[in-house]
């Protein structure tokens, strides 16, 4: 069993937060180390935004983040510092030694974790999907490989969308009406004939 998937901001991150949860979801206390902790779905690529609400619900719970880092392939602005509550988070970045997809926080008294961070426009059932996937505690797959797998997943389900059936409902084959099951009245009207000279 895995914890929540949104947790109330703390009231001072509240007010500057644009909704009341944070989408962090996280594997199970106790359980033996994975290559995932668990995952985060920020609502945007805003490192400066996002860091103060993610270190003020885990802070608590893992001892005081210090320093997190990221790849720079989805982040396109990487403070040195941000300041959080009560203190300040150092932010580092890696190219080649670190997965794209990954966050990894650092707490000088307690040690290191590693979440998937969601993409923000991810869809929610993909994103329900994913945070379940990283917060197992058996998961075997990276933070690239869930979300390459749930690329694959994403391109299947839209290749199942034949030609004919987006065709049909977007209003060919007469939209193929719904069948009825009781049997459909004739509609009988009079066509005036048309007039010569129109």
């Amino acid at each position: 069993m895995t914890t929540t998937t949104t947790i109330p901001y703390p009231p001072a991150v509240e007010e500057r937060a644009s909704s009341s949860s944070l989408r962090l979801r996280l594997a199970p206390a106790g359980t033996a180390p994975a290559l995932l902790d668990g995952a985060w779905w920020p609502r945007s690529r805003d490192l400066t935004a996002e860091l103060p609400a993610l270190t003020a619900v885990l802070d608590p719970l893992w001892g005081r983040i210090t320093h997190v880092t990221v790849n720079p392939t989805f982040w396109p602005v990487i403070p040195r510092k941000v300041p959080v509550a009560g203190h300040v988070v150092g932010i580092g970045w890696f190219t080649a030694e670190q997965d794209p997809h990954k966050l990894l926080l650092l707490s000088y008294s307690v040690g290191r974790w590693d979440l998937l961070v969601i993409p923000p426009e991810t869809s929610s059932a993909t994103a329900a999907r994913l945070m379940a996937e990283a917060a197992d505690p058996l998961g075997t797959l990276t933070a690239s490989a869930l979300m390459n797998e749930a690329e694959q997943r994403r391109i299947a389900e839209e290749s199942e969308l034949s030609p004919v059936s987006v065709w049909d409902s977007e209003g060919g084959h007469g939209a193929r009406l719904p069948v009825s099951r009781s049997p459909a009245r004739a509609v009988i009207a009079q066509v005036p004939e048309a007039t010569k000279g129109i």
